[in-house]
């Protein structure tokens, strides 16, 4: 089955990967964003080991965010980014093929351990399933 594996960040923790920490995210050092680096690639080579990698990538930081809606006239509506109403975004995903949540759940807890600084905001990893097909809504 595939699941979307995600992670989760917000516009001061892009910052702070920078090196402009705040209250909310203490800045990184470049040994830090070199481990994180390693870190995550390793999880990528290991899955595309086993066959389980279907796809993964960061996203850029919410600031290149943008919105698009419609108006009572069915116009679009565009709104750059960020968005002080949102907290937290998605910073990255994986698309895995595993043979069972529990599998799933595992990478999951593996990813959780990404290194970070001391005081970095922790969030939780976040599996979805992906549906087959309409049926499985």
């Amino acid at each position: 089955m595939k699941y979307l594996v995600m992670v989760q960040g917000s516009q001061a923790d892009y910052e702070a990967l920078k090196g402009q920490g705040s209250a909310q995210s203490p800045a990184w050092t470049e040994q830090d964003v070199q481990a994180m680096y390693a870190f995550m690639t390793a999880i990528n080579d290991d899955l595309a080991e086993t066959g389980e990698f279907v796809d993964g990538q960061g996203l850029a930081e919410p600031a290149k965010t943008r919105h698009v809606s419609l108006d009572a006239d069915g116009k679009p509506v565009i709104t750059d980014g960020p968005y002080g109403e949102t907290k937290e975004l998605l910073a990255g995903y994986w698309v895995l093929d595993c043979a069972s949540l529990e599998r799933v759940t595992e990478i999951a807890a593996r990813v959780a351990r990404c290194p970070q600084p001391a005081g970095a905001p922790e969030y939780p990893v976040v599996i979805r399933p992906i549906q087959d097909g309409a049926g499985d809504i």
